[in-house]
């Protein structure tokens, strides 16, 4: 009987909340570790054993299968914010992204177009053909025994408590709060946030902007005083030869004494090109919005307000009423008018198709040139700090 009530552990009550919370974080690493950053995203590889480890503890803990998570996952990235994104709470409304972030993963899992179009390279060997993916379910099916034979009745509570940890932290949470509310590094077109610099209770996925910049980073960290616990793992891995990292983000800096553009400079400016926007909006068009107006009336000051996030933010969706008030903004200002255009310039170098990369240089020579002869300081200072662009790993 006392088995049967406290399991053949036989832990404390504050047992019983560790062991809890060391299971479901376990959980969160592998859908960091092996279904984000190495499955989907291919930012690094795992020793086969760390590899389906990860896989085994997430069909016993979970029932997702790679492909389907791998697939939406990537789908996600290709249509962001659009009607074809699986989880867009802008699209979707944050509260059903938020409250039913899982039935949204399991109706796009039934897809088929969706898996064969974005589920390549995933596992496709025996035990996944006959096992995890025909029989997806089983594991957690066996997981609610083999709870309460370890913790007694008290594993019913912690097996309904795994049962919800990913579809409300990752389905729910990440693609919900990650898309909607928080801070950002970068200036991406879609709505990615970073919820908070600490990542570690969901693993780093916290850090989403971050993620959503630079997508094929080991790590989601940017800023020193980010966190990302997924990456410590990562390097433990790396350490123990267990895991290889093959990319991670990295990070652009301006040399004072370079003055020519060149190959690297081009490359430093596209690769980094989110943060250039972020610099451009913090260095560029904000000071002008507030020089404006500290010059102007009242009625044109409370416009400036209205329109400086459409101004500075590259995730907006301009529909025709914020496109007629930012038009009615810039008619006013010819000194806006210009920051704005070549903001619209600067994008145009890495927007544009061609992988000419010697035309792209001359095209960032002459943007630099007109820039600095606009007669606007910030907008010349800008231009010689973007001369100076390089790339370094950190």
């Amino acid at each position: 009987m006392s088995i049967l009530l406290d399991g053949f552990l036989n832990l404390s009550a504050w047992g019983y909340v560790g062991i809890t919370l060391l299971l479901t974080h376990i959980t969160i690493a592998a859908v960091t570790i092996y279904l984000h950053r190495h499955q989907s995203h291919n930012a690094l590889t795992l020793h086969p054993v760390i590899s389906h480890f990860f896989r085994f503890w997430l069909w016993m803990t979970t029932g997702m299968v790679t492909k389907q998570w791998v697939a939406i996952h990537r789908k996600h990235h290709v249509k962001c914010e659009t009607e074809d994104d699986p989880h867009s709470p802008q699209i979707k409304g944050i509260k059903k992204v938020l409250l039913q972030g899982a039935e949204l993963y399991r109706a796009e899992a039934n897809n088929t177009e969706t898996l064969e179009k974005y589920g390549h390279g995933t596992p496709d060997d025996w035990i996944e053909r006959n096992l995890y993916s025909r029989f997806p379910f089983l594991g957690i099916s066996l997981l609610l025994p083999l709870n309460i034979a370890l913790f007694g009745l008290i594993g019913i509570t912690i097996f309904a408590i795994q049962m919800i940890w990913i579809p409300f932290w990752a389905a729910g949470v990440i693609n919900g709060v990650g898309h909607y509310w928080g801070y950002r590094n970068f200036e991406p077109e879609d709505a990615s946030r970073n919820i908070v610099p600490w990542g570690i209770l969901i693993g780093g996925e916290e850090l989403h902007n971050n993620h959503h910049s630079y997508s094929a980073s080991a790590r989601l960290s940017n800023k020193w005083w980010e966190f990302d616990i997924g990456w410590l793992y990562i390097r433990v891995l790396q350490a123990l030869k267990l895991a290889k990292v093959k990319k991670v983000a990295v990070k652009a800096v301006s040399d004072s004494n370079k003055h020519n553009i060149d190959i690297e400079t081009v490359r430093a400016v596209i690769r980094d090109r989110f943060h250039v926007l972020k610099l451009y909006a913090r260095n560029v068009t904000k000071p002008m919005i507030k020089q404006q107006q500290r010059n102007s009336e009242l009625t044109y000051k409370r416009l400036l307000r209205r329109v400086s996030k459409l101004l500075t933010r590259e995730d907006i969706v301009l529909d025709r009423d914020k496109r007629s008030r930012l038009d009615f903004a810039l008619s006013k200002s010819q000194t806006l008018q210009t920051v704005y255009d070549f903001k619209q310039q600067l994008k145009e170098i890495w927007m544009k198709s061609s992988n000419d990369q010697s035309r792209r240089i001359q095209r960032l020579q002459a943007w630099c040139v007109e820039a600095e002869k606009s007669g606007i300081e910030v907008l010349q200072e800008f231009s010689y700090y973007l001369r100076g662009y390089t790339l370094k790993l950190h």
